[in-house]
C-alpha cells in the first residue's frame, strides 16, 4: 500500500542508463529467429524510478539521453510516472541506447545492444545537478555507467556528493557482461565501489560470477559484507530472497506467480525495498 502522504517522503535519486529494448514480437527464439520487435523503455536506474513512483513514493532519474525521438520519448515516459526530470540531459552528438533482448527456449536471455558510445555513456561531472543529487534520502546506482570514461568520473562524483549529503547509497551491479572488455574488467569495476554502498543488491547468478559460488551459502555471502554494508539482498528467484547484516541474516519466500517474463523484476524488487525504507524510519536508520 502506498504511504497516505507521499510527498512528505524523501527522494529516491536513480543514477545511470534508460534505452530502449527491443523484443521479439513471438517468444522463445533466438534474436536472429525475432520475425519482428516491439520497442519498450528499459534501463535499471529508470525502471527503479518508475517503480518508486508508482508505489507512492518520489523518485528522480540522473542520465543522459540522446537528443533524438527515442531520447524524448523515454524522457516524456518518466515525466508520465511523476518522476522527476530535472536531472535529465540530452546530447545532440549520440544518440539513446538501444538494447535487442530476447528469452531464447533453452531458458536462456540473449543480449544485443547498440552503444557506441550512447548518450549515457557520455555524461560529464560538469553536467551533474548536483543541488537534485544532495536532495535524496536514497541513491541508487548499477554498474553500467562505470563502463567507460566520461561517466565513470561523473558516476564517482555523484555517488560522492550524496553521500556527504547524507543519502543512504544503494547499489545493484545488473551485470550486463555484453557490454564490458571482459569479464574479469567486469569483475574488477563492480567491486571497486562495493565498500561505498549502504545497501547492495545482487542475484544469485551476480553472486556466482563475482564468488565463484554456484550455490548462495552463508560463509560466502558474509564474505562479502563489508564494514560499512548495512543490508545484503540476494534475490534468488522463484525461490525468494537471502538477506544479511553484520548481526542476522536469514530468507524470505517468494510469492507463488505464473512468470510471463523475468526482464526487470530484480528493480520492480528493489523499488519496493527503497520505497519502504524511506518511508519506515526505523528501517532507514539500519537499526539491526
Amino acid at each position: 500500500m502506498a504511504p497516505e502522504n507521499s510527498e512528505s517522503n524523501g527522494i529516491i535519486v536513480s543514477f545511470g542508463e534508460m534505452l530502449i529494448d527491443f523484443v521479439p514480437t513471438v517468444s522463445g527464439v533466438s534474436l536472429a529467429e525475432a520475425p519482428g520487435f516491439l520497442k519498450a523503455p528499459g534501463g535499471a536506474p529508470a525502471n527503479v524510478a518508475i517503480a518508486v513512483t508508482r508505489l507512492g513514493g518520489r523518485s528522480a532519474f540522473v542520465g543522459k539521453l540522446g537528443d533524438d525521438e527515442f531520447g524524448h520519448m523515454l524522457a516524456n515516459i518518466l515525466k508520465d510516472y511523476g518522476v522527476i526530470s530535472e536531472g535529465i540531459l540530452f546530447d545532440q552528438g549520440a544518440r539513446t541506447a538501444l538494447a535487442f533482448v530476447t528469452l531464447r527456449s533453452d531458458g536462456e536471455r540473449e543480449f544485443m545492444f547498440y552503444r557506441n558510445p550512447s548518450a549515457d555513456m557520455l555524461l560529464t561531472e560538469s553536467e551533474l545537478n548536483l543541488e537534485l543529487i544532495r536532495k535524496a534520502k536514497v541513491f541508487h546506482y548499477g554498474s553500467i555507467s562505470l563502463i567507460t570514461e566520461p561517466c565513470r568520473s561523473a558516476h564517482l562524483r555523484a555517488m560522492e556528493v550524496a553521500k556527504d549529503a547524507g543519502a543512504i547509497l544503494s547499489y545493484d551491479p545488473n551485470l550486463r557482461l555484453p557490454l564490458w572488455p571482459s569479464a574479469d574488467d567486469a569483475r574488477e569495476q563492480i567491486m571497486s565501489i562495493w565498500d561505498r554502498a549502504d545497501l547492495i543488491k545482487v542475484s544469485d547468478v551476480e553472486f556466482e560470477f563475482l564468488t565463484g559460488r554456484e550455490i548462495v551459502d552463508d560463509e560466502t555471502a558474509m564474505s562479502l559484507m563489508h564494514p560499512g554494508l548495512k543490508l545484503l539482498l540476494i534475490t534468488l528467484g522463484e525461490h525468494g530472497c537471502k538477506y544479511y547484516t553484520k548481526h542476522f541474516h536469514g530468507t524470505v519466500e517468494a510469492f507463488t506467480v505464473k512468470a510471463v517474463d523475468t526482464t526487470g523484476a530484480g528493480d520492480a524488487f528493489v523499488g519496493a525495498l527503497l520505497c519502504k525504507i524511506v518511508e519506515d524510519e526505523s528501517i532507514l536508520e539500519f537499526q539491526f
